[in-house]
């Protein structure tokens, strides 16, 4: 007789992957370091390459939603460094301001439709979703006004964000690990 095998929960990888790639990079706009290095390697390998895995392997456990969610958010964050870089290198011109606010309006939309697949789902899951709405809402109005306070009103709303998922992260490893609900996240 075989045992089913018991596959990990890649949920928490995915979530602080963005979670602290998400910090980091709203403490940047919210204007207290530069945009460099730190946040550009944070954004390609742990806010994308690991999000990428997690959904790969969310996929194995046949949740499609998380498949889409994890390899969604972590090409966002490759193809963001990549916008980055390119023109640095002289590959290719920088984006406008429109052509940025066109492109997180983008993704945007595509987190309020996600947002909509977290309301049979716990509370927190749904607040990282809706605040993570708002957040590219907030970054494209920014990109289209040319405003910074508005920029730096969408950097301390992502750090909440990031925030956020980095606490669900937690929540899933710490509540598995002692069989009980130790950091609640609202079921």
């Amino acid at each position: 007789m075989s045992q089913a095998l018991k596959l990990a929960n890649p949920g928490p990888l995915g979530l602080m992957g963005f979670g602290m790639t998400t910090v980091l990079l709203n403490i940047h706009n919210a204007g207290f370091f530069t945009l460099g290095a730190m946040i550009l390697a944070m954004g390609l390998c742990y806010g994308g390459i690991a999000q990428v895995i997690a959904g790969i392997l969310e996929f194995k456990k046949g949740n499609t939603f998380g498949l889409t969610a994890f390899t969604s958010y972590g090409f966002f964050w490759i193809s963001l460094v990549v916008l980055i870089v390119l023109p640095k290198m002289g590959l290719a011109t920088a984006p406008s301001s429109l052509e940025m606010g066109c492109y997180l309006t983008m993704w945007g939309i595509f987190t309020a439709f996600m947002f909509v697949g977290t309301l049979k789902s716990n509370f927190v899951l749904k607040f990282v979703f809706a605040s993570l709405t708002l957040l590219f809402a907030l970054l494209a109005t920014h990109h289209f006004s040319g405003s910074e306070l508005i920029g730096t009103i969408a950097g301390f709303e992502g750090i909440i964000c990031g925030l956020s998922a980095i606490y669900l992260a937690m929540a899933e490893v710490i509540n598995e690990q002692f069989g009980r609900t130790v950091l609640p996240i609202g079921e």
